[in-house]
């Protein structure tokens, strides 16, 4: 008999094989590819028939693994489609990799078993009214929001609704924005629970992640919590998907197969019929939209966990108060914090740059250090004494000939969190400062670095946007925000609502265990308007006056984006063919070009980069209009086509 195999290649077919086996959609096999064997699995559909006559080869044995769901496949064929990639690339995302399933893991997996006890937390009312919503309809497909403000304990109910789900026999998956929350989340899950959940990031062991693969396609493993990719594990079972802080821009996948995990989570839960829960304190534009449409439903927490205080807000407007040069903190901030130090409060300097300093240059020739690759500046991290590209980990020295004469007498501009932690060293000797940034969390030490923070052994923290993402200290109580106005800087659409998210997000680290707490300002512009947004307890005011200036604009999520970069070695070349692709295709799709023009960041790991920008209706058309155009088109040798569906960053 002869089957379809779909390889995890890239290709957007199956190939034909043949067998005398019993073979089911979903099997996995073994076949011979070229001179090689990999790993496939028989798919739903057969190639399309061609002219051409190839030998049809034989499958060469099936393997012993729990079969890959119908209802999957479906997905994984839509999410394809959906972002405009080959078929076999999107099955390469399941696999661990080509031959990684015939190590199919036949152990007991003891760690991971779910104890379905009792436990000691009790619901609030308000959070029992939540959970009541959230389990509406829970045996079907359906789209929840939980609204809730930051330490209201939104964790507690969606970990009681998992409970429900787990009780009728179903495997959960809860997804995370950023890896450096699992640890913390696991002793929550935990206290919770009674045992660790299978954790799933790019972090784990090889050896482990079979031993979780394995068994999430037969059913032992009940909850799995990890980032993006965990979202294509094979579940055999799958009941419910919770995604924490749903409104996180590291959800979109940017490098490789471009992907937003949460969208293509709830497709996900649509194909396997089955609920999907997304968390938040303020909604994503897209979430909020359907809200606001009836097709998500949604409850809210508006108080605090055990009636714990909101923090106030206050400006400290650097107009009035004259900072000493080569310095960024007021002598007014100062007395602020000094104030809440001397009542055992953990405090925070927020500033969302890494390393020293973001742009260094020569007080003689006046020439930056920029990347040789990119058309970035280097950014120099004092710690380790050397300057980085933080697009494709270009390192220097600071040493450097000047064009005019000797060597370069180096200026730094602008402030990083390294320099503002040598500022407060230098303002508080006695104090315990600790860097909290993706440069110092996500090492080996990080989790006792994080059980010092917790337990106030760290009196001060210097952090950049990671702090913000769900950790919980409880004796954080004052928050400094260095410069407020560095935010409202770039040409970011979507600008607006990452900083109201991020704001919320970072105030509610402070004050969650009852103690009054503040939020400092650093501020040149005092009416500013992203303050005044921010201090709001309704965000929904901001977000329906950002959706109707999305809609008369024709902007996301009123209307589909899809980026489409050329890249290339030389320039001429690459803007000659990116103008004859634009004409080659603006008459096939089915939406309007703009473009191309320059990139934000034209150069970009050696490579030049042009952009085209295709905008039109949220349907399906659009994509399969631009699948075929593309695939009529031949490229120049060494230039390259990258598409990226609902883009999030334009850089």
């Amino acid at each position: 008999m002869k089957f379809p195999i779909l390889l995890p290649n890239i290709f957007n077919h199956p190939f034909t094989y043949e067998s005398n086996l019993n073979l089911k959609v979903g099997d996995y096999v073994i076949v011979p590819f070229g001179r090689s064997k990999i790993t496939g699995v028989v798919w739903d559909e057969f190639e399309k028939k061609n002219d051409k006559n190839f030998k049809i080869k034989s499958v060469i044995k099936r393997l012993k693994v729990t079969p890959l769901k119908k209802t999957t496949i479906k997905f994984l064929n839509w999410f394809a489609e959906y972002n405009i990639i080959p078929k076999g690339m999107a099955l390469k995302l399941v696999l661990l990799s080509s031959n990684a399933i015939e190590k199919y893991q036949k152990e007991v997996f003891k760690d991971f078993n779910i104890k379905i006890g009792t436990n000691t937390i009790t619901l609030s009312e308000e959070q029992k009214r939540s959970l009541k919503i959230m389990n509406f309809s829970n045996d079907k497909f359906r789209v929840h929001v939980l609204q809730g403000t930051t330490g209201s304990g939104k964790t507690i109910v969606y970990f009681s609704a998992l409970k429900e789900i787990m009780k009728k026999g179903f495997q959960g998956l809860i997804l995370l924005p950023e890896i450096g929350l699992t640890s913390q989340f696991e002793k929550k899950f935990l206290e919770f629970f009674g045992i660790t959940p299978a954790v799933w990031h790019s972090g784990i062991s090889k050896k482990k992640k079979e031993v979780i693969w394995s068994g999430v396609a037969n059913g032992e493993i009940k909850v799995v919590i990890g980032a993006r990719s965990s979202l294509f594990l094979p579940f055999k079972k799958l009941g419910l998907i919770i995604v924490d802080e749903e409104h996180d821009q590291s959800y979109k996948q940017d490098e490789g197969i471009t992907y937003n995990a949460r969208d293509m989570a709830i497709s996900r839960a649509s194909f396997e019929n089955i609920p999907i829960n997304l968390i938040t304190a303020v909604p994503s534009i897209e979430t909020f939209e359907n809200i606001k449409k009836g097709k998500y439903t949604i409850s809210r927490l508006k108080q605090r966990y055990q009636n714990a205080s909101l923090p106030n807000y206050e400006i400290i407007n650097l107009n009035e108060t004259k900072l000493e040069k080569q310095t960024w903190l007021s002598k007014k901030i100062i007395e602020k914090v000094n104030f809440h130090l001397n009542k055992k409060d953990q405090v925070l300097f927020f500033l969302n740059r890494r390393g020293f300093s973001p742009h260094v240059l020569c007080n003689k020739c006046f020439n930056s250090y920029s990347c040789p690759n990119c058309s970035i500046n280097l950014v120099y991290h004092k710690f380790k004494n050397y300057l980085l590209c933080h697009y494709c980990g270009y390192r220097s020295s600071l040493n450097r000939a000047c064009k005019n004469e000797g060597n370069c007498e180096i200026i730094f501009s602008g402030p990083g969190v390294e320099r503002i932690s040598e500022e407060v060293k230098k303002k508080f000797p006695s104090k315990k400062i600790e860097i909290f940034s993706s440069d110092t969390m996500n090492k080996k030490d990080s989790v006792s670095k994080l059980e010092k923070i917790i337990n106030n052994q760290v009196q001060i923290l210097v952090g950049t946007q990671l702090i913000s993402k769900g950790f919980h200290f409880p004796n954080l109580n004052c928050i400094v925000v260095v410069d407020i106005d560095l935010s409202s800087n770039g040409h970011d659409l979507r600008g607006a609502e990452k900083n109201l998210q991020l704001y919320h997000q970072l105030s509610g680290r402070a004050g969650r265990t009852g103690k009054p707490a503040t939020v400092y300002f650093q501020t040149l512009n005092n009416n500013h308007k992203m303050i005044s947004d921010l201090t709001n307890s309704n965000p929904d005011i901001f977000l329906d006056r950002e959706l109707d200036i999305r809609k008369r604009n024709k902007l996301p999520p009123f209307q589909r984006f899809i980026s489409l970069i050329l890249t290339g070695e030389n320039e001429p070349k690459l803007e000659r063919e990116a103008n004859k692709f634009k004409t080659f295709i603006e008459n096939k799709i089915a939406g309007k070009i703009l473009g191309p023009v320059n990139a934000p960041i034209f150069r970009l790991k050696k490579k030049y980069r042009i952009r085209l920008l295709i905008r039109g209706a949220k349907s399906l058309k659009l994509q399969n209009s631009l699948t075929a155009s593309i695939s009529n088109y031949k490229f120049q040798p060494g230039i390259k086509l990258s598409v990226d569906v609902d883009p999030i960053n334009f850089n």
